[in-house]
């Protein structure tokens, strides 16, 4: 179905909404198709393709709403779909904050944002296969200490999404992105304790992927270094938090930054802009903006144009992450952050959010330090947005006198997310944008790391 097919019947059915009674509608439109293959030492265990096509109506009658969605296309269906989430809407409570955006901020980011690659579909079915089992031969040759595998992945998706309502808008952009990841089993002697880990590389195009052999290799070296963990007794130390694990914490300045967050003052940052919330080297920016950013898009799905938004500035929360519905709550301006599948309303989404580099390489950092834990791994979910309270167990490599000395496994780190954004006492000039929420590695003072 082409583009302008699927934004003709977006508009469509908007127009049938209307018609039939609806004070202001929605619709998104989504179709894509999609590849997902999983080996484990070297056969296939999963083979996924499939293409689907879906959309999501919603109503509004005065400050009342419903949404639904269908698969099903036809004339007949649409008509039934209109009536079926009109008769909902009905039933609902009213809900003064129920509205679409104001039309004068309605709008398209023109530039390319480089969201599409056509090389992804085109990649035949056995070259997609060839992907995971190149990481994974790659990983098991890398050393004879690998001695077995959870397995390898290659998944890709290209779509197409398209975004009509009442209020004057409709448009439409094309995605692609695809993946490939290996999970090797590191084992020093036959009958010693097993270490597993994993790398991967993501991509908007296959020719932008790290080749599968890089990937198992580095996957054999995260797997390798683990061997011979140990765990160590109870301490206040810095925690140095590697990419992987630094770009959690910004996940979790997200969740105390969005606007549903925040209207229901279920956050730790509830009414604290303007106010000073974490230390002078902390800025965290959502740039909606970056070209092949995995959260980027030329408009949202309530059709508000792309942007970039300051969250904390120099230490100083700026702004909050909002779609129209928080913002109206919160009698602000939405900040283009509103994300929806096919059922549902809006909820709020990050577009790319990131802490902004630093000058110190990640060698640099844990030479500072002369006793303290560098973690690779975060487990479990011991964080509460509310309070601010943090505690998640963790696994990583000890350092002594600014050396990685030996892993680490079966610890907790504990404090409070106010204290940790309040002492980062490094940024790291690595920053990588290989998902939409994501960080430099950090130096944290003050947290405790409790072991045996």
């Amino acid at each position: 179905m082409a583009e302008l097919d699927m934004e003709q019947t977006a508009k469509d059915l908007v127009d049938k909404a209307t018609a039939a009674g609806a004070s202001a509608a929605d619709v998104v439109v989504l179709e894509g198709e999609e590849f997902s293959t999983t080996l484990r030492l070297g056969k296939i265990e999963k083979l996924k393709e499939a293409a689907s096509k879906g959309l999501g109506l919603r109503v509004f009658i005065g400050t009342r709403s419903a949404s639904a969605f269908s698969s099903d296309f036809s004339s007949s269906s649409l008509e039934k779909l209109v009536q079926r989430t009109l008769e909902m809407a009905r039933e609902t409570s009213e809900d003064p904050a129920n509205s679409l955006p104001d039309p004068a901020l309605l709008g398209r980011y023109e530039g390319d944002l480089q969201l599409y690659c056509p090389d992804i579909a085109a990649l035949p079915t056995e070259e997609r296969i060839a992907w995971a089992r190149r990481a994974e031969e790659a990983a098991m040759a890398a050393d004879v200490r690998i001695r077995n595998s959870e397995g390898s992945w290659y998944e890709s998706n290209v779509g197409t999404k398209v975004y009509a309502s009442s209020a004057g808008f409709v448009g439409s952009y094309r995605g692609s992105y695809c993946s490939v990841a290996v999970s090797p089993i590191a084992q020093a002697e036959p009958g010693d304790s097993m270490e597993r880990d994993y790398w991967y590389s993501v991509a908007r195009s296959v020719a932008a992927l790290e080749p599968p052999e890089a990937v198992g290799r580095k996957a054999a070296e995260r797997a390798l270094r683990r061997l011979g963990a140990r765990k160590v007794s109870t301490r206040q130390v810095p925690v140095v938090f590697d990419p992987e694990t630094a770009s959690s914490l910004i996940g979790h300045i997200f969740g105390a930054v969005r606007g549903d967050a925040i209207y229901r003052k279920a956050s730790f940052l509830t009414d604290k802009l303007g106010q000073k919330v974490a230390g002078e080297n902390v800025t965290v920016i959502d740039d909606g903006l970056r070209p092949g950013g995995f959260g980027s898009r030329p408009f949202d799905d309530e059709g508000i144009p792309a942007s970039n938004t300051t969250v904390i500035e120099c230490g100083v929360l700026k702004n909050y992450l909002l779609n129209s519905y928080a913002a109206n709550k919160l009698g602000m301006k939405t900040t283009g952050n509103a994300t929806r599948g096919l059922a549902g309303a809006p909820g709020v989404g990050p577009k790319n959010l990131y802490l902004e580099p630093g000058t110190a390489s990640p060698e640099e950092i844990i030479r500072s330090v002369k006793d303290g834990f560098y973690v690779t791994e975060l487990i479990g979910f011991g964080v509460n947005v509310v309070t601010g309270d943090y505690s998640r167990g963790a696994a990583g490599l000890w350092i002594e006198n600014g050396e990685l000395a030996y892993p680490v496994h079966e610890v907790t780190i504990a404090g409070s997310l106010q204290d940790m954004l309040n002492h980062i006492e490094m940024i790291g000039s690595d920053l990588e944008f290989r998902r939409s929420v994501t960080a430099p590695t950090l130096r944290v003072g003050g947290l405790t790391v409790a072991g045996a």
